[in-house]
Parts: structure tokens; sequence; C-alpha cells
């Protein structure tokens, strides 16, 4: 007992020191971002098609009080006092988010998965305890943030950020309140850039009010630390003069609206049954033996539960349930041919005498444990080419919903192809294979990393065109990243490469009808 005691009190040590300097790393990339200079404010965002919302005015706002009443004049009065006094490190934070508040939050996101993506130490005697949602604070503390759940979570805040903003967008042109550096002369836009664009409802605040609110879902351990932060995103734009706090108010009372039919969605989409139990784990074993085949088994010591292995059939954001087994693709050589021992030796003479080059690519797409997996990775590569295009923030929200739905959907028919097959790993079949990288606990066919980097190229490559042989090569090498590391055949990755291509190919066909262009 007391070794366990010792050991979870180094590790939730460790958590905290983690997550400090990984999201420091994070935003240490983007420190010095100058304040967000949009190209175009995208002012007919609010009849663009959101992703759960009917319509972008679902959600009543009310109008707001004319700019000459005392209630704003007390508004712009707050704003003054504020910037009379104004120190360094409120300055900071201004500069912090006016760099973006969509690319903030989704380095935030980053910094959490990394964090929450450790999995769960043995009890003594020899099984895994589960995290749980229903009491996220015991250890191990929930979520356990794998790539699917990471996917899934990225997807569920981008779409819901996306949806708040088509509504706010709707309001501030419906309104058109000018912000307060507009309204008085006296009110400095500190920090920012001056723009045309309506402050009521503010932005910010919709941003605010509709992650925080998602993450009592997602992250329920952190609601706290979000809190916080939504409040210092909030003050540090009434700070700069971007907006009164009856802007704010009305943000972030929308966003949390727009939040709670995420969250409902969330609540019954299926993810809360992924883990399954230990009589539909050994069905699956049993049912890949009844076809003769060799089933997967975890390679770790003691044997671990199989990572969600009902992910697959957790609803998609682009299409339905029928189409992800559509999309499901056909199956991996058979166990005992004589085309999987040659697939086996293959990954086998790849890994005998790796190159340095071989080397650093393994450890570039690793993408493991206490990192923000695949899809944090696709998503900070669209981050450092997003910030180059000087997008509106409801233009970052669609982009970024438009990845992450594509990435969580590829994951789902990864996941539903993986436990379908139930293939075994090449280090299964041939325990001579050392592995340049940790080996996933999770069937082999089809690869996640390739599912995962095909779909964000797919998506990515429609919206950035310019760089779409960046993004193709970029897919290729993460993919083939997973066969020379010795954890995936060759097959895996090509195959998982298609797949991840065609549920890439919903996300465009979204993208190109849902009117915002490109």
């Amino acid at each position: 007992m007391k070794k366990t005691f010792i050991l979870l009190i180094c590790g939730a040590a460790f958590t905290v020191f983690f997550l400090a300097e990984c999201n420091k790393s994070i935003s240490d990339r983007t420190a010095n971002l100058p304040p967000a200079n949009p190209s175009s404010q995208d002012l007919n965002a609010g009849t663009w098609k959101p992703v759960l919302l009917s319509r972008p005015d679902t959600f009543a706002v009310a109008t707001p009080a004319a700019t000459n009443s005392p209630a704003y004049t007390a508004d712009l009065n707050e704003i003054k006092g504020y910037q009379r006094n104004i120190t360094g490190d409120q300055d900071q934070k201004i500069k912090y988010w006016a760099a973006g508040g969509v690319l903030r939050w989704n380095e935030i996101m980053r910094g959490l998965v990394a964090k929450y993506n450790l999995p769960p130490y043995q009890n003594p005697d020899g099984t895994y305890p589960i995290p749980s949602s229903a009491n996220p604070f015991a250890y191990p503390q929930f979520p356990f943030a794998n790539p699917p759940y990471a996917g899934r979570a990225y997807a569920y805040v981008s779409a819901a950020q996306y949806d708040a903003l088509v509504a706010c967008w709707y309001y501030k042109t419906k309104y058109n309140r000018a912000a307060p550096y507009k309204v008085d002369s006296n009110v400095q836009a500190r920090g920012i850039n001056k723009t045309d664009l309506p402050s009521y409802p503010s932005e910010a605040a919709v941003l605010a009010g509709v992650t925080a609110e998602m993450m009592k879902l997602l992250f329920p351990t952190e609601i706290a630390n979000i809190q916080q932060l939504a409040q210092e995103q909030e003050l540090a734009t009434i700070m700069s003069g971007a907006a009164a706090r009856s802007d704010i108010v009305a943000g972030e009372a929308l966003g949390r609206q727009v939040a709670q039919q995420f969250i409902a969605r969330g609540r019954t989409d299926g993810a809360g049954k992924a883990v399954g139990t230990p009589a539909a784990w050994a069905n699956l074993e049993a049912q890949a033996m009844a076809k003769g085949e060799i089933p997967w088994i975890s390679l770790e010591t003691p044997k671990r539960p199989p990572m969600l292995p009902f992910f697959g059939n957790v609803k998609p954001f682009l299409f339905d349930s029928l189409t992800v087994i559509a999309l499901r693709p056909g199956p991996p050589p058979l166990s005992h041919s004589d085309q999987m021992q040659q697939e086996t030796q293959a990954v086998y003479d790849l890994i005998k005498n790796p190159s340095r080059d071989q080397i650093r690519t393994v450890q570039f797409w690793a993408d493991g444990a206490g990192t923000y997996t695949p899809p944090g990775h696709w998503d900070a590569i669209a981050a450092d080419d997003f910030i180059k295009q000087n997008y509106s923030e409801v233009r970052w929200a669609r982009n970024y919903a438009l990845l992450n739905m594509a990435i969580m959907d590829a994951g789902i028919v990864c996941w539903n192809t993986k436990y379908y097959y139930f293939n075994p790993r090449p280090t299964q079949m041939n325990a001579a294979i050392k592995t340049l990288t940790g080996i996933p606990n999770f069937p082999s066919y089809i690869s996640g990393h390739s599912t995962f980097s095909g779909a964000a190229a797919e998506i990515l490559s429609f919206l950035l065109p310019q760089n779409a042989s960046k993004y193709q090569s970029m897919a290729q090498e993460a993919s083939r990243s997973r066969v020379i590391g010795g954890i995936h055949y060759s097959i895996d990755c090509s195959v998982g490469l298609d797949v991840g291509k065609n549920v890439g190919d919903y996300a465009v066909q979204r993208a190109q009808n849902d009117g915002a262009g490109n």
C-alpha cells in the first residue's frame, strides 16, 4: 500500500510538472505572435452552415443597449479605469489572447491531451484500473487521452467553437454595435488591431464560454483551471478596448448555450461504451480464432486490456454508422499465409540496421504517451500554416472543425477496422523484431497514424491547396514511420492512408457546401 501511495504521489507531481513544461513548449513557439489582423472579417459567416445548430439564431441574444445609454457609459468607464492602471502582466495577457482565441484554446487543448495521455499503472494483482467519468478525480484520473479519445475531444471542441461563432457573427451583423474604441476616442485599442467588426456579442467571450462548458464533458478535473483561463481571456478583451462588459456577458452566455447541444450529443454518441467488458474482449479473441486466425494479444506485462475496442461504434460527425462499415477496408493477409510471412519478414529486414534519418522519422511521428497524440500533431501542423493566412476567428474555427471532425471520424473507421479483423502486430508474429518505438496496445490492421494522417492531409490540401504536396508528403512520412519503427506491416499503412483519404473526402464535401468558400 505504501509503495502504491508513493507511486501515485510521484505520478501526480510528474504530471503537474509535465503539463507546465508541455504548455510552455507549445505556447513558446507562438509567444511572440503579433495581434491578429484578419485579411477578411467574414461578415457573412452568420449564414454559414453550422454542424449541430439548425439555424444561427437557435439561441436568442437580447438587443444590446444603445452606445449613448447610461449602461453602456458605465461599460466604457470600466474599460478606461482598467486602461489607466494597467500592469505589465495584464499587457502580457492581452498580447497572448490577441494572437487569436481559437489558436490559444487549441494550444491549451494540446497541453491537456499530453497531460492526460498516460496509460494507467497496473494494480498489485496485475489488473489495470480504468478511468471513470463518474469519479474523474480518483486514480487513474479521467480521461486517459489516448489517440481516439483525443481525436474526439479536439473535434467536439472545434465543432462547438465553430457553431458558437457562426451564431456570434449572425448577431454581430444583426445588431452592428461598434467596438468601444470606435465609440469613445478615450478608449485605446491596446495591444490589438482596430477593425470594423461589431463587438456585440464578443467573439472572445463566445469562445471562452463554449470551451469552458465543453471541458466539463471532456476534461472534468480541469474545470477550475479552464474557467480561470476563460475569465482571463474575457478580462484581457475588456482591457484591450475590444469589448465592453455587456459584449462579454452576452457572448459567454451564447457560447455556453451552444456547448450544451454538443454536450448532449457527446453523452449519447457511444463513447462511454468504447471500453467494453472482459467478456466482450474475450469474444473478440474468440471470433478471430473461430476464423482460423491468430488473434491479437497485448504484448505488455501484465497484459493490458485493449484500448477502446468499441470506439468504432461511436457516432461520427461527417457520415452515419452504415458509412463507417462501407468505409471499412477488406481484410489483411491471413495470419498463416505466405503473404503475412513476407510482410513480417519485410518489417524484420527493415529494422535490422536503421539509419539515423529513419530513427529521426520514427521519433518525430511517434506521438506516444505523454504527447498530444497524432491528432494533436496534425492540429499543430495546421496551426503553423493557418497563422500565415490571417484568418478571422470564425474561419479559424471552421477550418479546425473540418480538420478535427475528419480526424475523429477517421479514428472511428480505423478502430472499427482494427477490432473487426483483430490482426496481430509484427512483433507478435516474430519476437525477434525489436521496435524503434512503443508498441501500441491494440490490433495492427489498419494503422491509426496512417488513417489519421490520410484524413488530415486530404482536408488540409483542400483548405490550403498551395500546400497540398507538403501535406501529402507528411502523411506518407507519418505512415511510413510506423513500418520503419517495426510496429506495423506495410499493408497496414498503405490501406490506412487510403481509408483516411476516403474519410477526408467527406470533410471536403462538407467544406464545399458550408457557404464559407475557401
